[in-house]
């Protein structure tokens, strides 16, 4: 009997160029990229002169006492120059806040009245204050 001998193959394949290449573009991509720093620009920014709150942010407030008789921020105001007079104070304020403090003996349709004018003027908000019983 004859035994055949198989050759046994050894293909191996050579990673060595390969990872030549690799380190090549490696170093090539690391060479030639361009590392992009924050741009930033150095201001100064003021100081503040006062440590006092503004008191443009301070609301306005419309008492109306028991006789219909109306305060706009303590001052007597009739119900006619109401309108020209909260719009003059509104544009002056930068928070256009108004606050309504009223009494149990006023009358509602004047407490409707002084809403409306302060909508008029350009109120953007309006609270109505009320005394905790």
């Amino acid at each position: 009997m004859g035994y055949e001998y198989r050759r046994h193959s050894t293909h191996v394949l050579n990673l060595t160029p390969l990872i030549d290449i690799v380190f090549l573009l490696l170093v090539f991509f690391m060479l030639t990229a361009h590392f992009i720093e924050d741009e930033a620009i150095d201001i100064q920014l003021p100081e503040a002169f006062s440590s006092q709150p503004s008191q443009d942010n301070e609301p306005l407030v419309i008492t109306l006492l028991p006789s219909g008789a109306i305060m706009l921020d303590g001052e007597p105001t009739p119900l006619e120059q109401l309108d020209e007079t909260l719009s003059g104070m509104l544009h002056a304020n930068s928070k256009r806040m108004v606050q309504l403090k009223g009494d149990q003996a006023a009358q509602f349709g004047q407490a409707i009245k002084i809403i409306d004018a302060a909508r008029r003027a350009g109120a953007e908000s309006l609270d109505i204050l009320t005394d905790k019983p």
